[in-house]
């Protein structure tokens, strides 16, 4: 599940739109079009996500801000370039503004309007996002390396657990959420692995707050080919520790990851227990 690879066939403009407010409406993190994995800042850095309007949706209902923040560069840009259309990116930029989720995404989307979309202002909010990436992908390289000597019987699992809450305390709020989504995924999903180690991290992850822990749980849960012994444990400590309330959501968003139910089924069920 959620395995890092490129996004299917560009599809129409408004479904994009459409499926980043469906993923908000669940509060999750924004995921690409087949769901496959989370939105991440490259996409907006290094590719064309297409639709301007999906773009600013996923500016203002991005629960990462960095990925909400990366979304704005490209945006910023077709406003300065593109006169014909210029009142149309300013109406965008002032409702990202009135209503982005981030306030760090809000004073940028300010920054660029009040700017007249100046390539030089929009670099210096791009060096920005960079110097707090960057720092903290190179943590995410090192902990990788913690993984590989894991592996190789060269640490033990009390020091592993040691340096994952490390990695997890460093990269909080500074590397986003796909990325470190997918670290998880990989350590999880891989058969080397010890057993005693996974369990141990997944009564860590029980501890997160409650929109990360509900999608790194429901990710345990739905990778393909995970041990049943690990989904037991897992489902055992989530039915101990969590509310029942949190249970279900936990539950019914397993199984939309599993493509049993859709997302408006989902919707439905979360509001059953509001």
């Amino acid at each position: 599940m959620l395995q890092p690879q490129p996004q299917s066939a560009n599809p129409p403009a408004g479904d994009l739109a459409d499926h980043f407010l469906a993923c908000s409406k669940l509060g999750r993190y924004l995921t690409v079009q087949d769901g496959s994995r989370f939105v991440i800042t490259d996409d907006f850095r290094e590719n064309d996500m297409g639709s301007a309007t999906a773009v600013a949706v996923a500016s203002i209902y991005s629960r990462d801000p960095l990925v909400a923040q990366a979304a704005l560069l490209p945006l910023g840009r077709k406003g300065g370039i593109t006169r014909k259309n210029r009142r149309t990116y300013e109406r965008l930029f002032q409702l990202i503004e009135a209503q982005a989720l981030e306030p760090s995404v809000t004073a940028a989307a300010g920054h660029i309007l009040k700017s007249n979309f100046r390539e030089a202002e929009i670099l210096a909010i791009e060096a920005d996002l960079g110097d707090r990436l960057s720092p903290a992908r190179l943590r995410y390289r090192a902990f990788l390396g913690v993984v590989r000597q894991l592996l190789e019987n060269r640490v033990s699992a009390n020091a592993f657990l040691d340096e994952f809450r490390e990695f997890t305390r460093t990269v909080a709020g500074k590397l986003d959420f796909g990325i470190y989504s997918f670290c998880l995924d990989r350590i999880f999903g891989n058969a080397r692995i010890p057993l005693k180690i996974k369990k141990l991290l997944a009564v860590e992850l029980v501890k997160f707050p409650p929109v990360i822990r509900r999608e790194l749980v429901t990710n345990l849960l739905a990778y393909p080919g995970q041990t049943q012994e690990l989904i037991s444990f897992v489902r055992g400590l989530v039915m101990a520790e969590l509310e029942p309330s949190v249970v279900v959501e936990i539950e019914l968003l397993e199984t939309f990851k599993r493509n049993r139910v859709s997302m408006q089924d989902v919707e439905a069920g979360i509001r059953r227990q509001m």
